[in-house]
């Protein structure tokens, strides 16, 4: 059955696991289907659409009987937007499949001996707990009233808010985020307003056409904003208006900036980012994880990177931190170090950190962020890992005795691997975004080095996303 041909349709089908990517599965006449916003427990009628190599994909047509796992979504823009894809989901329940998402993947990947998994580590707070938030500007806004764009001015197409799945030039205009604090609601919306006022154009992505791009918004768990706005030309309206009435309405912005982009694509880390008011960086701070010792000092630029849940943050590094047991005397290395967070998290506890990161910008911030902290033994690389870390880098800086590796997505290269198993350290760390890939990798490490501990952390409450800490002692 391909994509294209007529749908089939499934009666009275119940949702039997939560699946990846956000959606849940179920298995009617013995096919996996995967449906968007679906419960386990749910009893629905389904139409598959779409084939995939091993699976389908469908939508709910009918509910029979509603998932008592379900609570009533707090965003109207649940089932539109693209993101918090388990808001339906209690969180209680979302930590369930959190935690089963783990086991699974240890199971199914991995497919290596392990003791327990602990219980995972729940936020806070489900809701407001990202500090970074990048919203679009587009002229093509989907129209949620089902009347055709062609009878829309262009004020009522114009819009400020999320991307909708799969679709690069639709965005929804968004009303109320409930994922970052305010003022993070109130900046968007009167930036949005005061452009439709003045009649400032929103971006054309298909013709790369319009002066308003983007809006990002920072903000620390002290409550300083940094506001930076994206726009494909310099403009006196924006620099003379807009910016000035943006920071006198919104005391709670501690440094603004604006950059020019008139590239094809969003990225703004090679762009001058132009300095309008108040402080170059945000200041977040982290407890230490021993007692008697002052929180470390994190600046955050505009295009530094910093964990998205800061709180959580803290959680994830004491888990790591615990984990590695340290005794003072030890040399660490960071693997995908980032702006130094975890190696500086270790430094003042150990003999001395060696971090690496692709990223030349984010090996500056953390030299920078040591130099702030009055940490000394810590050096920091940058380059490819896989080319960084090789026998000759290991003789210079010497073999370390624990590794702790925070990877990307998409896990460890396998040259990377080869070269941690070539080191055999005493202790690896490992801490994941993607339990999936990091089972993959264990499987490989399989061989010299055995679990010992299993840790998973929600940072991103309202969504499928789960990370997880284990480590591993190498075998005697």
């Amino acid at each position: 059955m391909k994509s294209r041909r007529s749908p089939k349709f499934f009666e009275k089908v119940e949702i039997i696991d939560a699946g990846s990517e956000g959606k849940a599965v179920a298995k009617p006449e013995e096919l996996v289907v995967f449906v968007p916003f679906a419960a386990p427990g749910d009893i629905v009628d389904l139409e598959v659409i779409k084939k995939k190599r091993n699976y389908f994909e469908g939508f709910i047509k009918h509910f029979h009987k509603y998932s008592d796992y379900r609570v009533v979504p707090e965003c109207k823009h649940f089932g539109t937007c693209g993101g918090c894809k388990w808001q339906h989901l209690d969180y209680k329940w979302q930590l369930v499949f959190k935690q089963k998402q783990v086991k699974d993947s240890l199971d199914r990947i991995a497919k290596v001996n392990y003791p327990e998994i602990r219980p995972i580590l729940a936020a806070p707070t489900p809701y407001y707990y990202r500090n970074k938030l990048e919203y679009t500007f587009s002229n093509r806004k989907w129209l949620t009233d089902g009347a055709p764009s062609s009878e829309k001015s262009e004020e009522e197409m114009s819009g400020l808010g999320f991307h909708l799945p799969g679709m690069f030039d639709r965005i929804l205009d968004i009303d109320h985020c409930h994922l970052q604090a305010e003022p993070s609601n109130e900046i968007r919306l009167f930036v949005r307003d005061f452009a439709l006022d003045k009649k400032l154009s929103f971006y054309d992505v298909r013709n790369h056409e319009g002066l308003l791009r983007n809006l990002i918004i920072r903000n620390t768990q002290k409550g300083e904003v940094m506001v930076i706005l994206v726009v494909s030309a310099e403009d006196e309206i924006v620099i003379t208006q807009l910016l000035p009435a943006l920071k006198a309405e919104f005391s709670q912005i501690t440094a603004l900036f604006y950059v020019v982009n008139d590239k094809k694509n969003d990225v703004i880390n090679d762009l001058e980012l132009i300095h309008v008011a108040g402080d170059a960086e945000l200041i977040e701070e982290m407890a230490s994880p021993v007692e008697g010792f002052p929180a470390l000092k994190f600046g955050i630029a505009p295009v530094s990177f910093y964990q998205t849940n800061a709180s959580q943050a803290e959680v994830l590094y004491k888990t790591a931190f615990e984990m590695a047991a340290v005794s003072g005397e030890e040399k660490v290395y960071d693997l995908y170090t980032g702006a130094g967070t975890i190696a500086l998290y270790f430094a003042r506890f150990v003999k001395e950190v060696v971090g690496i990161e692709y990223v030349e910008q984010a090996v500056l911030d953390a030299a920078q962020n040591a130099k702030r902290n009055n940490i000394s033994n810590a050096q920091f690389f940058a380059g490819d890992m896989a080319k960084v870390l090789d026998e000759a880098f290991v003789a210079e800086q010497g073999k370390p005795d624990i590794i702790v590796t925070d990877p990307p997505r998409a896990g460890m290269h396998p040259k990377v691997i080869t070269q941690i198993l070539a080191i055999q350290a005493d202790k690896i760390v490992y801490v994941s975004c993607n339990p999936a890939t990091q089972a993959r990798d264990l499987q490989l490490l399989e061989v010299l080095y055995e679990v010992k501990a299993v840790q998973p952390v929600d940072m991103f409450p309202q969504t499928q996303h789960v990370e997880n800490v284990v480590l591993l002692h190498k075998r005697v």
